[in-house]
């Protein structure tokens, strides 16, 4: 008995024994890891990545289970170009601890630039709803957009452009990547329909947007047409070739226009730019009452329309009803401010009224507006002259 009671003694006094050294190996530890966190607060202080990093591994080491530890790593050896290491340490992260959705970004992109684009598109698709900074949202949404671009995924590209554009209406690199996402879908979209219908009404009118935007009205008109005699009744199709005949300079020519856009009224009594244009029209006749029917019905169909407001203010001076068109213009200038021909308008009224300030005001926003207009249909003519000269070289070319 006695042996078996010394027996029970040493155990229990080996099981001391160990978690003394348990103890004493958990307060190393910590002791270890106080060292390098201090080692690694100075090298972050001093902007010395390179030694920051050393501490950092040696505290993955120490605390495997640390997300921190594993997505600070990961984000120094990121921005050192070191995606090859950083791709687990932050990966080790975000599986430690969910929600870390910049950490989830950074992954991504290491993922993209080492070809995995399956799981970098995961990555992003997963983070993407999350993010707040306004700078990482961008990149991150961009980075979306040019994977889903390259597998031919366009219309969850455009997704992403729009929300981009939202927070960022005036970023130049969005502002080209919703261009270039919006014409490569237009492109799809119409390749299909070629595939699907080749000779249904829409084809001839989507040839006939075309070659309109190549500058053949000839051939436009002629799709138009083709297009209304398969489908009479297609909705806006009435109204698009009147508004291409109205272009024209020809009186016989324009008589069509003018009956295209009845036609498209007949069919849709609620089309409010079909009732602008024939206002426009009843104005140049000088039928001022009929004008100002379809001009006020035009308002009350589209309330935040400022051509609307401002053909209605106009018709208004007309009839001298000079308080009603003030109140029209001033509303339209606040609803679309660079709109030159309202403020040139609404300055004259001024001036009709004795308000020379008011007039002098509104002058100089007309021509501060009228500047930046001209300017960018210099820069417009530029760009269908030069697509042009492609259009020349590539026919010449074949």
């Amino acid at each position: 008995m006695s042996l078996r009671r010394d027996l029970g003694w040493m155990g229990a006094g080996l099981l001391l024994s160990s978690c003394l050294c348990l103890a004493q190996e958990a307060s190393d530890t910590q002791q270890q890891i106080a060292e390098h966190n201090l080692k690694l607060k100075q090298y972050l202080q001093e902007k010395k990545p390179e030694l920051a990093i050393p501490e950092l591994q040696a505290l993955v080491a120490l605390d495997p289970n640390n997300a921190d530890v594993h997505g600070n790593l990961g984000v120094l050896l990121f921005f050192q170009g070191d995606c090859a290491n950083a791709t687990p340490q932050l990966r080790a992260a975000t599986t430690l601890r969910t929600g870390l959705w910049r950490i989830e970004v950074l992954l991504s992109m290491c993922e993209k630039r080492q070809g995995d684009v399956v799981a970098a598109r995961a990555d992003l698709e997963n983070a993407f709803p999350h993010l707040e900074d306004e700078k990482v949202r961008l990149e991150a949404g961009m980075t979306l957009i040019d994977i889903y671009s390259s597998t031919g995924d366009l219309d969850k590209a455009a997704q992403i452009v729009t929300v981009l554009r939202e927070h960022n209406p005036t970023n130049t690199a969005v502002l080209y990547t919703a261009y270039r996402v919006y014409t490569d879908l237009a492109g799809e979209a119409e390749l299909s329909l070629s595939l699907v219908d080749p000779d249904s009404a829409q084809m001839h009118r989507v040839m006939a947007h075309e070659l309109t935007k190549q500058g053949n009205v000839n051939g436009a008109i002629a799709n138009y047409r083709a297009a209304i005699a398969i489908d009479p009744k297609l909705p806006g199709i009435h109204f698009e070739l009147a508004e291409l005949l109205h272009t024209s300079q020809e009186v016989s020519v324009k008589k069509q226009a003018e009956e295209e856009y009845h036609t498209a009224l007949a069919q849709n009594p609620l089309d409010e730019g079909v009732l602008l244009r024939l206002a426009e029209i009843d104005t140049e006749k000088g039928n001022t009452q009929q004008a100002f029917e379809e001009y006020s019905k035009a308002v009350q169909l589209a309330p935040s329309d400022s051509d609307a407001k401002l053909g209605l203010a106009k018709t208004l001076i007309e009839m001298n009803q000079l308080d009603k068109a003030q109140a029209l213009l001033e509303e339209t200038v606040q609803l679309e401010p660079t709109n030159a021909v309202a403020h040139y308008r609404l300055g004259t009224l001024y001036r009709k009224l004795g308000r020379a300030d008011d007039a002098k005001r509104e002058v100089d926003l007309y021509k501060k507006y009228k500047d930046m207009k001209e300017k960018l249909r210099t820069i417009y003519k530029q760009l269908q002259i030069q697509r042009e000269e492609i259009r020349v070289d590539e026919k010449d070319a074949n």
